[in-house]
């Protein structure tokens, strides 16, 4: 059978059409966040399977200046961002108060002080990341464990310890803010964020980890400053600048 001229030409600009979109276009992010009702308020979780998502911390461009926005992150990251989120405490020029460790390299060394506020609520914790696995352990646990991680960052207080909440956590104490941490299930594959929709307690937001998460560890990142980037809830949260970030994209 013949092709006429027209034809021809027809089909060649389509293919060239359809080529072009192909080589454009950017990965669907998968659907890591979801809405979350529990301990009688609401969150937003995202469940990242290491297997399946790269997960990594960021801190300074390569112009060294802070990231700073979660928005500024997902825009570098050309569309691969599945999913960002603050990632522990800073201090006013956006470095991180604690231990930070990025692609291997430490810059930042393990805080051991004692001070105020919650970083030094202790035990505080370091939240970490080798390969496909993931952990959270207690600031002294962790330096015993001589880990040697590809990201690790230090915040505090911890809010779930081995299966039992924070010592120094009251069940329901006064104080209420917008809260997000992190916890990681008994595997280690699977690394569990969550953000609180408004202000609760420490209280109602270690017991989200412990008993509704499946978290047996799980660390305080902050709060009040508290965002996410979830794509797939249409999300890009705008607060004060931030300091270390979190985020996952597929392998």
């Amino acid at each position: 059978m013949t092709t006429r001229p027209a034809h021809a030409l027809l089909i060649a600009l389509l293919t060239l059409v359809a080529l072009g979109r192909g080589a454009v276009a950017a990965p669907a992010a998968p659907d890591l966040c979801r809405a979350v009702q529990a301990q009688g308020e609401s969150f937003t979780v995202c469940t990242v399977d290491l297997r399946r998502q790269r997960l990594r911390l960021f801190w300074l461009q390569e112009d060294g200046r802070p990231y700073g926005a979660l928005g500024t992150l997902a825009e570098k990251q050309g569309g691969r961002l599945g999913f960002a989120m603050n990632a522990g405490m800073y201090d006013t020029e956006q470095a991180p108060v604690g231990l930070y460790v990025e692609d291997g390299r430490e810059m930042k060394r393990v805080s051991t002080a004692d001070g105020p506020g919650n970083f030094h609520l202790k035990p505080n914790g370091v939240f970490w990341v080798k390969g496909d696995k993931a952990g959270v352990l207690d600031t002294g646990h962790y330096l015993r464990a001589k880990i040697r991680p590809d990201f690790a960052t230090q915040s505090g207080p911890m809010l779930v310890i081995d299966g039992q909440i924070h010592p120094k956590i009251s069940a329901d104490g006064p104080s209420q803010k917008i809260r997000n941490g992190v916890g990681v299930q008994e595997d280690g594959r699977v690394a569990v964020f969550a953000i609180s929709e408004r202000p609760v307690t420490f209280g109602a937001f270690a017991r989200l980890f412990r008993d509704d998460l499946g978290c047996r560890n799980a660390l305080f990142l902050d709060g009040t400053v508290s965002s996410l980037y979830a794509p797939n809830l249409g999300r890009s949260d705008i607060s004060r600048p931030l300091g270390p970030l979190v985020g996952a994209m597929a392998r």
